[in-house]
């Protein structure tokens, strides 16, 4: 796996170095002299046409990781959390990685993506702000199985929708899960189904929505504060 831009591999090469294998630098002093000394050994200097060849078109700011593959969280280990954020059917890596930032920054335990086969993680990771290397996060070929075990283990189920309950109204489980449905299309219906109760924010202005990453960063704050 491979990332790039300053902040993202600067957090990676401070807080994970036995996942990092080859530090690709294409700008001077690009890196603090600390963590040049230590990873001196794994550094590579590449002239930018290379450099932006790797990024794929992408701002690398001049330096990429490379990585091992990121690992997803079983199951078993997200289902000991409290507070979980299910993502059903996003899509977009600008948004995902969003969420997983403010969930990271914000108490949430762990993330799960439905309604998707596979995601871009060194996309997301870079989105993240690096805060995906520190998520619990797992791709569920099955949510409803993985919603129907939270269940009867006492997980109470909120779903953003426009018309739900005010969260400020409301105070919520301790062990807890929001979900997220897409811009498009919102909440699938077979996961609506199995929501406990439908969650709003209340708008101060007629204004249709926000945008997914910010609705579910207020939520999300919300809830961090409004247990029972």
């Amino acid at each position: 796996m491979i990332i790039y831009g300053k902040q993202v591999c600067l957090y990676a090469l401070e807080r994970k170095e036995e996942q990092i294998k080859t530090v690709y630098v294409a700008k001077k002093n690009i890196l603090p002299q600390a963590l040049f000394h230590k990873y001196h050994d794994k550094i590579k200097f590449l002239e930018e046409k290379w450099a932006q060849s790797m990024a794929k078109g992408g701002n690398h700011q001049g330096i990429l990781v490379e990585m091992s593959v990121y690992k997803q969280a079983d199951f078993a280990t997200i289902k000991k959390s409290h507070f979980i954020v299910i993502l059903d059917g996003l899509t977009d890596v600008g948004n995902i990685g969003a969420i997983v930032r403010s969930a990271y920054a914000l108490g949430v335990d762990a993330v799960i993506a439905a309604g998707v086969k596979h995601l871009n993680f060194a996309a997301i990771v870079r989105t993240s702000s690096g805060a995906m290397l520190d998520m619990p996060f797992m791709v569920a070929p099955n949510v409803l199985d993985n919603i129907n075990e939270l269940s009867q283990i006492g997980f109470r189920f909120y779903g953003a929708q426009m018309h739900g309950e005010n969260i400020n109204d409301i105070e919520v489980a301790p062990k807890r899960v929001l979900v997220m449905g897409s811009e498009g299309k919102g909440i699938s219906k077979k996961v609506s189904a199995k929501i406990d109760q439908h969650v709003s924010i209340e708008m101060k202005h007629a204004f249709d929505s926000l945008n997914v990453s910010a609705a579910a960063a207020i939520l999300i704050h919300r809830m961090g504060y409004a247990v029972k």
